[in-house]
């Protein structure tokens, strides 16, 4: 007769927190270029941090600005994002309600850990970028995703009917992955779907200042509607090609913000006080080499979009903004089995499963990439792509 096995539970278990993450998260790893590899899946600018900003972190280093600063931030680089965003919300805003965070995702973290509920119903776009569902899971909250519409803008139908009863929606403008732009009539629709409601809204703007349309980028804090219930989320690391230098602030409603400064200082403490004096320097004196890099990225996203054009069995998105596109091919696999085999060939891109379920069938590709580095990446996409047929 065999031994009756008994199975045990692990003497060192985890917190439930962790299991509700894994079970979530569609996130993964993709690497840099090297000699064998083009990667067209990093979401990092390419170029480097402007001088004026490595000065400015070098300059505070000598003058031995290397203790802890202040929990919300330098009151310098407060004031200076409080007048910067008071001409973008167009109605005076507080340094007092500004929490600089380590980073983007800090602040994404601590906003969203701030303000969900184990049990809230948190509504995010289908697809989008996918650090949003793991922080709702981490939190304990329901994500209820949107699919977008065949233009991958927001199917407002569908938006309305998820929206009822929601503590929260979280979406990025411009969007990682899809590259659109939300137009002002999208979210004064937005606005209106909320009107009356205790819903709070995250506007994730890390690209705002990447938007190739044409007409002013419109700001969800720059809409009457909209302003009191958003949490303004915002990065050094786009615009200014600052991804390692890790600084990034929120702003919003006075509640909030205390709120998410107590996560924050609590997961973070305070941000670097040479990075944040660096941070001052971008704001203050980098509007030229912002300009710079997206007339770049501009050019680089008409160089992918005509590669890309010439390789059958692909539809391509139409990119307005950030630095990315996001075709979808006609090969009967999932993206994460043709990612696999494009490396293969000597390309990284993104699968399109990695941002919801409703990018499944699609790539993700970054322009945020050498001319040369996306000809010869697209080249390798479209010999794997034939090879796959």
């Amino acid at each position: 007769m065999p031994p009756t096995i008994t199975t045990q539970p692990p003497r060192f278990a985890t917190a439930e927190a962790v299991a509700r993450i894994a079970a979530a998260s569609r996130r993964t790893q993709q690497p840099q270029s090297r000699g064998d590899l083009v990667s067209l899946a990093m979401g990092e600018p390419d170029f480097d941090t402007p001088h004026l900003v490595t000065e400015a972190a070098h300059a505070s280093l000598r003058a031995g600005r290397t203790h802890y600063s202040p929990l919300l931030g330098e009151p310098a680089l407060r004031e200076a994002l409080a007048e910067k965003l008071t001409g973008l919300a167009g109605t005076a805003v507080g340094a007092a309600d500004i929490l600089v965070t380590q980073g983007g995702t800090a602040g994404l973290a601590a906003s969203i850990l701030g303000i969900v509920n184990p049990g809230d119903k948190v509504v995010i776009p289908d697809p989008t970028y996918s650090l949003y569902a793991d922080l709702v899971s981490m939190a304990g909250g329901t994500v209820v995703p949107v699919p977008l519409a065949p233009d991958l803008h927001w199917d407002l139908d569908r938006l309305a009917d998820a929206l009822t009863g929601a503590r929260l929606f979280v979406f990025c403008n411009p969007s990682n992955p899809t590259g659109i732009v939300h137009s002002r009539e999208e979210l004064e629709a937005l606005a209106e779907l909320l009107d009356a409601t205790s819903t709070i809204v995250i506007s994730d703007e890390a690209y705002s200042d990447l938007d190739y349309t044409g007409r002013p980028f419109t700001s969800a804090i720059s809409l009457d509607g909209l302003r009191d219930r958003t949490v303004y989320c915002q990065t050094f690391s786009k615009s200014y090609a600052m991804t390692g230098w890790r600084v990034g602030y929120l702003w919003g409603p006075s509640a909030l913000i205390q709120a998410s400064a107590r996560i924050h200082n609590t997961f973070n403490g305070s941000v670097n006080t040479f990075v944040q004096d660096a941070a001052l320097a971008a704001v203050r004196s980098c509007d030229e080499d912002v300009a710079r890099m997206r007339e770049a990225y501009e050019q680089r996203r008409d160089i992918m979009r005509t590669e890309l054009a010439a390789i059958p069995g692909l539809t391509l998105s139409s990119p307005e903004g950030a630095f990315y596109q996001f075709p979808r091919y006609d090969l009967d696999l999932p993206s994460v089995e043709v990612v696999a085999a494009l490396r293969a060939h000597g390309v990284a891109v993104r699968p399109g499963s990695e941002f919801g379920a409703q990018g499944e069938g699609h790539l993700r590709l970054s322009y945020a990439a050498s001319a040369q580095a996306i000809t010869e990446g697209v080249r390798r996409l479209a010999e794997g792509l034939s090879a796959l047929r």
